[in-house]
């Protein structure tokens, strides 16, 4: 099978988009866009993102021990194709898109995501051109709004499922 088959079949999968921060030991801060995140386990909180290992985000994470996932809202993204590279700024200056701020781990939070979840390494798992970010859940902030979601190439929202009455 051709990488090329397995990437068309990959953007098939609706995703929610995902920025994953992270600040270094001297507080640089550096992000990526990503839609490889998913929950790990509810005791303790725990989940999983994945990123290339050759990003400022692997390298980062590595020494600061530290990371967070905004899910961002169909009104990020700008946002979005920031931190996926789409608009010529890069590395910190990334963070001049959208308005963040720092709590308890010190990854910079995302205002106006949908939730964000701030996380502290528990284990970097290698696996050929990306590492595993496992990261123990410390705090959870809920936001508003519908979740950016990349499919088919391209960002988008899906409409709000009915109630259950």
């Amino acid at each position: 099978m051709t990488s090329d088959l397995f990437i068309a079949g990959m953007r098939k999968m609706a995703g929610a988009v995902s920025v994953i921060t992270t600040a270094g030991q001297d507080g640089e801060r550096r992000g990526l866009t990503a839609t490889a995140v998913c929950s790990l386990s509810t005791a303790p909180p725990s989940l999983l993102a994945c990123v290339n290992r050759e990003t400022w985000v692997a390298r980062f994470v590595s020494g600061s021990g530290i990371f967070a996932v905004n899910v961002l809202s169909a009104a990020q993204e700008e946002i979005a194709r920031t931190f996926a590279g789409q608009t010529g700024l890069t590395a910190g200056d990334r963070f001049r898109i959208g308005d963040w701020e720092s709590r308890e781990t010190g990854a910079p939070i995302a205002r106006g995501a949908v939730v964000a979840f701030e996380c502290r390494l528990e284990r970097i798992v290698d696996h050929t051109t990306h590492v595993i970010l496992i990261g123990e859940v410390v705090a959870t902030i809920l936001g508003d709004g519908h979740s950016l979601v990349y499919l088919d190439g391209n960002f988008s929202t899906l409409p709000r499922p009915f109630s259950a009455a």
